[in-house]
C-alpha cells in the first residue's frame, strides 16, 4: 500500500470521526433540546418532517406579530433544522443573522415581512436552500445579487416585490434551473381566461344557448283533412201527379 493511499484512508477516518462526534455530542444535543422547548414555549411551532424522518420543521407564523427578532435566538443551537417559517412575523433585517449558521436549511420563509435588500447577506450562505420566499416584501433587484451564491435554489417567489424584470432575468441568468415566480404570467392567464362581455353583449355560449332558447321549435302542420267528395245528388224521377179528372159538373143544357 501507497504512503499516500495509506495518508489518505487516515484523513477519511479522521473526519468521519470528527462528523460522528459533532453529531453524537451530547452536549450539542442538549443544547439542541433546550433550544426546542423554550421555542415552544414561546409558541413556536417543532415536528418532525415524517416518522421516519427525524429533521426538524420549525414555524413562527401561528405566533404571527408575537415573534420578534428576540425569537429566533434559539435557532442556532438546534440540530436538523431543514424547514424554518417566518411568515407574517416582526422579524427585522437584523434578525436573519440568527440564520447564517443554519447551512442545513432547505425551505425559508419570509413572506409578508418587513424583510428588505440589507437582510439578504445573511442568507446568502445557506447553500442548501432550495425554496425561498420573499413574497409582500421590500426585497429590490439589487438584493437579487445576494442570491446568486445559492446553486441549489428551485424555488423563489417574488410576488409584490420590487423586483424588475431585468432584475429577475439577470438572476435567472445565474442560476438557470430557478423557478422564479412573480406572479405575472398568473395574472395574464387569468385575466385571458375570464375576458368580461362588453356592457349589454351576452357571452358567446349564452348568446348561441339563448338564440337556440329563442328558436321555436317548427310546428309540425297537422296533415289537411280532406273532405269527402260529396257524391252526384241521384236525381229523382219526377212524379207525375195524376191528371184530376175533370167532374161534369156541368148541367146538361136545358133543351130549348
Amino acid at each position: 500500500m501507497s504512503r499516500y493511499t495509506l495518508t489518505g484512508m487516515l484523513l477519511i477516518g479522521f473526519l468521519g470521526g470528527q462528523v460522528a462526534t459533532a453529531e453524537e455530542d451530547p452536549q450539542a444535543a442538549e443544547k439542541s433540546k433546550q433550544a426546542v422547548a423554550e421555542i415552544k414555549k414561546m409558541g413556536g411551532h417543532v415536528m418532525e418532517l415524517a416518522q421516519d424522518d427525524d429533521r426538524l420543521e420549525i414555524a413562527y407564523h401561528l405566533i404571527g406579530e408575537k415573534a420578534t427578532d428576540e425569537s429566533l435566538a434559539p435557532l442556532p443551537n438546534v440540530q436538523k433544522l431543514v424547514h424554518l417559517n417566518l411568515r407574517g412575523t416582526k422579524i427585522t433585517d437584523a434578525g436573519l443573522a440568527q440564520l447564517s449558521k443554519l447551512t442545513g436549511l432547505t425551505r425559508l420563509h419570509l413572506e409578508k415581512t418587513a424583510i428588505t435588500d440589507a437582510g439578504l447577506p445573511h442568507i446568502k450562505g445557506l447553500v442548501n436552500l432550495e425554496y425561498l420566499n420573499l413574497y409582500g416584501t421590500a426585497v429590490t433587484d439589487a438584493g437579487l445579487e445576494q442570491l446568486k451564491e445559492l446553486k441549489k435554489l428551485k424555488k423563489l417567489y417574488l410576488w409584490e416585490t420590487k423586483v424588475t424584470d431585468a432584475g429577475a432575468a439577470s438572476l435567472q441568468t445565474a442560476l438557470p434551473e430557478l423557478k422564479i415566480n412573480r406572479g405575472v404570467e398568473l395574472v395574464i392567464k387569468v385575466e385571458e381566461k375570464k375576458e368580461e362581455p362588453k356592457e349589454g353583449e351576452a357571452k358567446p355560449k349564452e348568446k348561441k344557448d339563448k338564440k337556440d332558447k329563442d328558436k321555436k321549435p317548427e310546428e309540425k302542420k297537422a296533415p289537411e283533412k280532406k273532405e269527402p267528395e260529396k257524391k252526384p245528388e241521384e236525381k229523382k224521377p219526377d212524379e207525375k201527379k195524376p191528371e184530376e179528372k175533370k167532374s161534369d159538373d156541368k148541367k146538361p143544357e136545358d133543351k130549348k
